[in-house]
């Protein structure tokens, strides 16, 4: 390929853990997407057999990692060939222009960005309402990896990339792309699952997810964190398994 088809050439990385459902109805939609990515790398902390078939079904590469989000988002870039890499949740429901304006804004010049949360499913007027806040915090404050987090390979290997701890695992890299100035927001909607708003209720998740935020920017260290989301019940994201002892009982995998 020319130095330019290299550049934009796109790697999908998908961390995953016991997400079978969710991740076959994604890889079925990027399968029918108008423009494919270059590659699909799904990152299983389950080390499972039957996620492993299910991405041989689609073509994807499949590669057995520890639980632990942050190792698995880190173990996927340093394997992904792409100029551009694209970080999904396995439940995600991007856009099916999503791959083509991702490789347009890279040839423009793009260090990297996220797209527009939007609720799947059927959105009511506190969707909507949430939706409006998640995007003036991500135009003032912290995009998360729900949002189709997507970088150059050069902008990525220039970063801290992915942080190995159990929350917020993406802060660092985001904080150094925002400093690049070339961090940009895409209007192209992301659906995102509101399944863990409803089981947690989605004020109460809102507001635990702003205290946690608030505890990681005071320096509270992300496995004191991950013991109160556990304590506070919340549910497990795509891709992260609950929380848990480790053999030695002084770390935890992430959710």
């Amino acid at each position: 390929m020319s130095r330019a088809a290299v550049a934009t050439s796109l790697s999908i990385v998908v961390p995953t853990f016991d997400d079978d459902p969710s991740l076959a109805g994604l890889l079925e939609r990027l399968a029918t997407a108008p423009e494919a990515a270059d590659e699909i790398l799904v990152i299983d902390g389950a080390a499972s057999t039957a996620t492993a078939d299910l991405c041989r079904r689609y073509g994807a590469i499949w590669i057995a990692s520890r639980p632990n989000r942050g190792a698995q988002l880190a173990q996927g870039a340093a394997r992904a060939r792409g100029g551009m890499l694209w970080f999904l949740h396995a439940d995600a429901e991007p856009d099916p222009g999503a791959s083509a304006v991702i490789r347009a804004a890279g040839a423009a010049g793009a260090t990297g960005g996220y797209l527009r949360f939007v609720f799947a499913g059927r959105r009511t007027l506190k969707h909507r309402f949430l939706e409006r806040c998640i995007g003036i915090r991500c135009r003032i404050g912290m995009v998360y990896g729900d949002q189709g987090l997507f970088v150059s390979r050069a902008a990525y290997d220039a970063s801290p990339g992915f942080a190995i701890q159990p929350l917020f695992e993406e802060v660092a890299l985001v904080r150094a792309l925002k400093r690049t100035g070339g961090f940009v927001a895409l209007d192209v909607p992301i659906r995102v699952s509101p399944r863990r708003w409803d089981e947690d209720g989605y004020w109460h998740r809102t507001l635990s997810n702003r205290l946690l935020a608030l505890g990681a920017a005071c320096g509270v260290s992300p496995v004191r964190l991950a013991r109160w989301y556990a304590r506070a019940g919340m549910a497990a994201g795509p891709g992260r398994p609950a929380v848990r002892r480790s053999v030695r009982g002084d770390r935890r995998e992430s959710r």
